[in-house]
């Protein structure tokens, strides 16, 4: 009887099925210190607990990505060991913070099946939860992955294709319990740009620029315990490259977004993300951001801002798509998400 995992492959599949995912890990300072060094990853509310309890937290909390990375992490054994591409996001949200101690697992549900007309693979779509030890959903967020089949003889499933929110309303957004940004400190904070100085339609260069390295990749890669085939066998691909797992160009890109939105400090919601060309190592990644809607809460002196965040690797700056609709081909990264910031 074999005892090793070959992975879930399209057929495998069904509409309904809940999957417990192992393994449930405990965060640490470590992982915050880790995360901080492989992104020039800044801003205040995640690293200082001094300005976090000054915003009414009990301490600084793990980065909302590197949250998301853990639970992401977990799934792929179970819904992309064997996937050609990770598509895209929907209706992502961050229900509370995360902090050291903390243990995360993950529950992922199939809810949409497509077999690709050349019948050699289809897209699975999931919605995954993210619980800590008190079985509390931190996050959760849908995404869908390209999984190839392995029997092609395999019958097509039903077509089942979620319909999910373009955009998650402001007032579904949860704002974490006691934050207050009442007596937010700008100076330490890097950036005097609050809420109001930001206009809807504005676009803003974030200026820096990082090159991929192979090895930091990997070393991301693992510590968030993704084993995807294709971030590590070169051999898995026609072209013998190791695809960067798209998780790193997230954070890289909000990362490099620090310069110009310092105080977007806590990401809440994700309504939406696509890797819309692969990466690969030696690629320098750069950023810009437009503006696409604001609203206030009901948290003292916390507006919420929506941010689209694109990665590049080149080409002109402010471009997305071209006459025909699709991405460029030096676009990386397409994220649609809700952030918090002062008023």
């Amino acid at each position: 009887m074999a005892k090793t995992n070959a992975g879930r492959f399209f057929e495998d599949y069904k509409i309904g099925d809940v999957i417990e995912h192992a393994v449930p890990r405990t965060v640490s300072g470590g992982e915050r210190a880790m995360y901080h060094a492989l992104y020039p990853m800044r801003h205040a509310l995640y690293s200082s607990d001094q300005f976090a309890r000054d915003c009414g937290l009990p301490e600084s909390p793990l980065d909302d990505l590197a949250a998301f990375h853990v639970v992401f992490g977990k799934t792929v054994p179970d819904v992309s060991l064997n996937a050609i591409a990770n598509l895209g996001y929907a209706e992502g949200r961050w229900l509370q913070p995360v902090y050291e101690g903390d243990t995360l697992r993950s529950v992922s549900e199939v809810i949409g099946l497509k077999q690709n007309s050349n019948g050699k693979s289809g897209v699975v779509y999931v919605r995954t939860q993210g619980l800590n030890q008190l079985d509390d959903v931190v996050l959760e967020y849908v995404r869908w992955v390209m999984v190839r089949k392995n029997d092609l003889d395999a019958p097509a499933p039903e077509t089942v294709v979620p319909e999910l929110k373009t955009v998650i309303p402001a007032s579904d957004l949860v704002i974490p319990e006691g934050l207050n940004f009442g007596a937010y400190d700008f100076t330490l904070a890097g950036e005097p740009h609050r809420w109001g100085d930001y206009e809807v339609g504005e676009v803003i260069d974030h200026v820096d620029g990082v090159t991929i390295e192979e090895a930091e990749h990997m070393l991301a890669t693992r510590l968030w315990q993704n084993t995807a085939k294709v971030h590590f066998d070169a051999t898995f691909r026609p072209d013998g490259q190791r695809l960067i797992y798209g998780g790193h160009i997230i954070s890289m890109a909000r990362a490099l977004s620090f310069n110009g939105l310092a105080n977007a400090q806590m990401i809440v919601g994700l309504n939406g993300g696509a890797h819309a060309n692969p990466c690969f190592s030696g690629l320098t990644v750069k950023a810009w951001s437009e503006v696409l809607d604001k609203a206030e809460t009901s948290a003292p002196g916390v507006g919420a801002i929506r941010l689209r965040l694109v990665a590049t690797c080149g080409g002109e700056a402010f471009k997305l798509k071209g006459e025909d609709g699709k991405y460029l081909p030096e676009v990386l990264l397409d994220l649609d998400y809700w952030a918090l910031m002062p008023l």
